[in-house]
């Protein structure tokens, strides 16, 4: 197999395309070989890093990757119990089985091994590139929205970042959950993108100051933000919100240099030290919530993990899901893909093809 391997943390030369032994299942395990292979913006926090959860769970070296496509190679033995946890999408899968999943990294791989639990059947409607980009992003969304929040219909929700891959998957996720959506990009070439995944009004923060135009949009607040930025945004995006509302954060992606490839420990420190700290008897006071997840921690969650992908994927099928904007790299571009994320000029999925 080949699979890019990250041996200490760095820029983008610490990404090597290496050879390695295939991987072999265990009980209740498959070894999908992948046809595509997303790339989200933690990966790249991975590689410096800066990733918590990676630290954590794993160590370096490390191969990054969250989330493929692709085919079942070769299933372990069954597990003595069978695995109630497994939803429609995972029963019953054979070798041979076009499948989309999620893994704990090693997804940057031309074979990945994952219990059967984090692999789905791939509806016809998805192709495989766009399957390989699909659950993380709607994960992301779905989790912010429905367990979180726990929007109801009629709400307003803010989403920044709205012309990336979790935007895109938040906006219209919360459309079907019969919200009302206000968009925010970065530039004006991503308006058309976010309107076209249904969002009510697009506002395009290069055009001028952010708050005045999210103001001028809906100056009766917000149920809902999501907010992935970090201390740039944080505590506006809290200010924002009515009473109650909700501020959920997975990210921090403003505190690291677009492009540059490295932290910059004085920008990182600088930020942290002025990142919003937020009382809890004000918070009772103010009747507003802050909410936070690491998505990672979610793939252990059986339950939550089928139930989510089930919705998502049968939203799908019927066509009320629309996918994002995919660029393709070839595995050996790995270092490009995760330098244009970060650039944070892409719209929708970057997809590698090992």
């Amino acid at each position: 197999m080949r699979k890019v391997v990250i041996e200490k943390p760095g820029g983008y030369d610490r990404l090597k395309v290496v050879e390695a032994p295939d991987p072999q299942p265990g009980p209740g395990e498959a070894v999908v070989r992948t046809e595509a292979v997303a790339v989200n913006f933690a990966d790249t926090a991975i590689r410096m890093g800066l990733y918590s959860s990676a630290k954590k769970l794993h160590g370096f070296p490390i191969t990054p990757g969250f989330e493929f496509a692709g085919t079942v190679e070769k299933l372990g033995p069954t597990k003595e119990k069978p695995d109630s946890s497994l939803g429609p999408y995972s029963q019953g899968l054979a070798e041979g089985d076009s499948v989309l999943g999620v893994s704990l990294f090693g997804g940057f791989a031309s074979h990945v091994v994952v219990p059967l639990h984090q692999i789905f059947r791939r509806p016809e409607v998805l192709s495989v590139d766009a399957a390989a980009g699909f659950p993380v992003v709607h994960l992301t969304a779905w989790y912010a929205l429905k367990e979180l929040a726990n929007v109801r219909p009629g709400r307003w929700v803010l989403v920044h970042s709205a012309a990336g891959g979790v935007g895109c998957a938040a906006v219209q996720v919360a459309k079907l959950l019969g919200c009302h959506v206000v968009g925010v990009v970065g530039a004006s070439h991503k308006v058309e993108t976010v309107k076209q995944y249904g969002a009510d009004a697009v506002v395009d923060k290069s055009a001028g100051e952010l708050w005045k135009q999210v103001e001028a949009v809906r100056p009766e607040k917000f149920d809902v933000v999501l907010d992935p930025n970090g201390r740039a945004t944080l505590w506006q995006s809290f200010m924002h919100l009515r009473k109650p509302g909700r501020l959920v954060l997975y990210g921090f992606a403003t505190m690291l240099k677009k492009g540059k490839g490295t932290p910059s420990w004085p920008k990182l420190f600088w930020d942290y030290l002025r990142t919003p700290r937020f009382n809890p008897i004000k918070l009772v006071d103010g009747n507003r919530s802050v909410l936070a997840f690491n998505l990672s921690y979610l793939f252990n969650e059986h339950d939550l993990l089928t139930e989510g992908m089930t919705q998502l994927l049968e939203w799908r099928e019927a066509g009320k899901l629309v996918d994002p904007p995919l660029n393709t790299y070839s595995l050996d571009d790995v270092a490009k893909a995760q330098r244009d994320i970060e650039a944070g000029q892409t719209r929708g999925k970057l997809i590698l093809k090992p």
